[in-house]
């Protein structure tokens, strides 16, 4: 396994595939049903009864009420509770914290043992060898410092360290940045997941053309605060109070604010512009 580490605070130098076309490349033979959200899998139990700063606990049902699926393949989006209206919940670690609070992040060949636990396939459009797996250091809803993973394309590994570390400066908080696992990605919908996440193999929603998450050539960020919405479609499903765009809370994704220009400094593009659909979440190097 060889490695880069980039160890830094940040530096001195200069968010689904969801819902544009791919680059070209082979499409899925048999592509896999849409996820009714982006992520339905329920964080860790909260080791802490107590607030964080303005950061709570998860609420125990997080991610175990079932969602039934309506005709159209998703279930019907909901109001979101009265819990998760201001969503701003205290990160469980997945990975350890940087020791010295600062940012850090490694960039490496995908270790055989991540592949195993991620979405990829020898179906799916995109090479292993032409991923890389980053740890990243990220700030929860809670303050505090933590170290998150992503896997991406080989050629957007540098960038989307660059990115993070950006967002680390700017103090924008990320709930959770874990790898999404095919199981993960098959579970019955719950409508609440909030998983920054990059590399999924999966098609475009409701399309059976690759998603540039297939090639790890698009990240989603903060998923409930800024949730996918065309027509009656909200993704994830109790997310809709946050389809107010207007109010501005922690986590969301703003015009000008400092996640677009992040992207926007590497060239990425964000979903929030789309016209026909709007998926505020989404952020690929192609603009799809």
């Amino acid at each position: 396994m060889w490695g880069l580490l980039v160890a830094a605070l940040f530096f001195g130098h200069a968010v689904a595939g969801c819902s544009g076309g791919p680059p070209p490349g082979p499409r899925p033979s048999g592509p896999p049903a849409p996820t009714a959200s982006p992520t339905t899998r329920a964080p860790s139990p909260s080791p802490t009864t107590t607030r964080i700063g303005n950061a709570t606990p998860a609420p125990r049902w997080l991610g175990t009420r079932v969602l039934p699926v309506g005709p159209n393949g998703f279930p019907a989006a909901r109001d979101t509770p009265p819990e998760l209206r201001n969503r701003s919940i205290i990160t469980v670690d997945d990975l350890p914290p940087p020791p010295d609070g600062r940012f850090h992040a490694t960039v490496e060949a995908v270790p055989a043992g991540v592949l195993a636990r991620s979405s990829w396939t020898k179906a799916c459009p995109v090479a292993a060898s032409d991923l890389r797996y980053l740890t990243v250091g990220f700030r929860g809803f809670d303050g505090r410092a933590h170290t998150g993973e992503l896997l991406v394309n080989a050629r957007a590994a540098d960038d989307m360290v660059a990115v993070f570390g950006r967002l680390f400066a700017a103090n924008f908080p990320i709930e959770r940045m874990r790898i999404s696992s095919a199981t993960d990605m098959d579970a019955p919908p719950t409508g609440d997941g909030n998983t920054t996440e990059a590399f999924a193999c999966r098609p475009v929603r409701g399309n059976t053309a690759w998603s540039q998450h297939a090639y790890g050539l698009a990240v989603d960020v903060n998923p409930f605060q800024n949730p996918y919405h065309k027509g009656r479609v909200v993704l994830p499903e109790l997310a809709t109070a946050y389809l107010d765009r207007a109010k501005a809370r922690p986590g969301m994704v703003r015009p000008r604010g400092p996640v677009v220009r992040a992207f926007a400094a590497v060239g990425w593009k964000w979903g929030g512009d789309y016209r026909s659909l709007k998926d505020y979440m989404h952020f690929s190097a192609t603009g799809g």
